[in-house]
């Protein structure tokens, strides 16, 4: 077992973890944060997406151990306040989802689209979901939400 340190949706946690303990494993099993989904388990789809010291990663191509000294945001991260999140605002507004087995992948990945770019394109909100797979929706409604949110962030 290795000793791990990891602040998520900013409380700090202690951990022991073996090795080959993948981050979303651990978000899930040991920390109860079910948000965060396995989809395929070969890093396509894009369901595991949570923020890594701010950058948006695939946790299931993440080891526990070296999110060691990390800050990890999940979808359970983002809500404020009881106060949704544009972005998840934005998904539920505009009908964003289906199923919502993605969802929490895509929100991650517009929040970090949206935090490098605070006004995209259609082209350009297509481009950075290109790694988050949608089996239900055609993803028209998945970008109308991304702007939805970029128009909300602005303001």
């Amino acid at each position: 077992m290795t000793a791990i340190s990891v602040t998520v949706n900013g409380k700090k946690h202690q951990s022991d973890v073996e090795p080959r303990t993948l981050l979303v494993h651990y978000l899930r099993e040991q920390l109860n944060l079910t948000g965060t989904h396995i989809g395929c388990d070969t890093s396509q789809c894009g369901a595991c997406v949570v923020l890594l010291n701010g950058q948006s990663v695939k946790s299931c191509t993440v080891l526990a151990v070296q999110a060691d000294g990390a800050e990890v945001t999940t979808i359970e991260g983002l809500a404020q306040n009881n106060q949704l999140h544009p972005i998840q605002e934005g998904f539920w507004e505009k009908h964003g989802l289906q199923c919502g087995y993605c969802t929490p992948g895509m929100i991650m990945a517009a929040y970090d689209l949206l935090q490098k770019n605070p006004n995209p394109t259609d082209d350009e909100i297509r481009h950075g979901l290109e790694g988050n797979l949608c089996r239900c929706t055609g993803y028209e409604n998945i970008v109308r939400a991304v702007q939805y949110a970029a128009e909300k962030m602005v303001h």
